[in-house]
């Protein structure tokens, strides 16, 4: 790679990942005078190096532009909040904002950002968390089709995950607070989506493996597909989608990506056919 290709993004602005952990505090947008400070010192780094043609490289600073996620409460972008960060990023020289911890937001939250000059969204939780979704409504419909049949051996993912989380706690005893009960709720269904680090666990992968072979040899009845894949089932009748385990389960995530596609400016709409 030509390193005269190379875009830099500057700024210390980093929360810790998979969302806060604590949900006393709303967050706050970053002051525009510590961004002012964090561009200053940072260009001061870059010449006291003699690296002036790299920082014409620098396209845009971290900050916090007032939005979050914990294990069950969503901050949503409050623009008023945030003019003073984008009146301050139109006095530079042509500089944007990264904003971290997108995830969750609305399309409507997420295209006022990229209007307000936080143009690069990141997204991780939110993306994995559409994958587990689609993959315990597989579950569920895997158990329906258990229930009926001689010859079906249930794949158990649910389980499966829930016995490898508690004898590896290591991935979210640091995340998930509060009663047992609580915890139990959190280790499946937070948006911090702590799950996502035990899905190469062998045991998973056997119980995912033997969930879609299940469903792959079988024609999914339409009916559970709408009592549980809702959004797909009716892209299905559409004929947008086909009806296949991993299609659907791409299209889940791909849902999530199209927010981002319209708040960009690219309209959000799935231009082909899933298969």
């Amino acid at each position: 790679m030509d390193k005269h290709n190379i875009r830099y993004v500057i700024g210390t602005e980093v929360p810790p990942p998979g969302g806060i952990q604590g949900e006393e505090d709303t967050p706050q947008p970053t002051c525009p005078g510590q961004v002012e400070e964090t561009i200053e010192l940072t260009k001061k780094a870059f010449y006291k190096r003699r690296l002036e043609s790299a920082w014409e490289r620098v396209i845009a600073v971290v900050v916090q532009p007032g939005v979050e996620f914990g294990n069950d409460i969503i901050y949503d972008y409050d623009r008023s909040q945030a003019e003073c960060l984008k009146r301050f990023i139109e006095s530079t020289n042509g500089l944007i904002y990264e904003a971290h911890s997108t995830d969750y937001q609305s399309r409507s939250a997420l295209r006022q950002m990229v209007e307000d000059h936080f143009a690069i969204l990141k997204v991780g939780p939110a993306l994995t968390f559409a994958y587990r979704e689609a993959v315990y409504a597989f579950a569920m419909i895997d158990k329906e089709l258990f229930a009926t049949r001689s010859d079906w051996q249930s794949s158990n993912i649910i389980e499966t995950l829930e016995k490898v989380m508690l004898e590896n706690q290591k991935y979210w005893q640091d995340y998930y607070l509060g009663s047992e009960e609580e915890k139990a709720i959190s280790r499946h269904y937070s948006f911090s989506d702590r799950i996502r680090y035990y899905w190469p666990e062998e045991r998973v992968q056997k119980s995912l493996n033997r969930l879609f072979n299940n469903l792959q040899s079988v024609e999914i009845p339409l009916s559970l597909l709408s009592q549980y894949l809702p959004v797909q089932f009716k892209r299905i009748r559409s004929g947008d989608l086909d009806n296949k385990p991993f299609a659907v389960i791409h299209d889940s995530i791909s849902q999530v990506l199209q927010d981002y596609s319209f708040a960009c400016g690219s309209g959000g709409t799935t231009a082909e056919k899933t298969r």
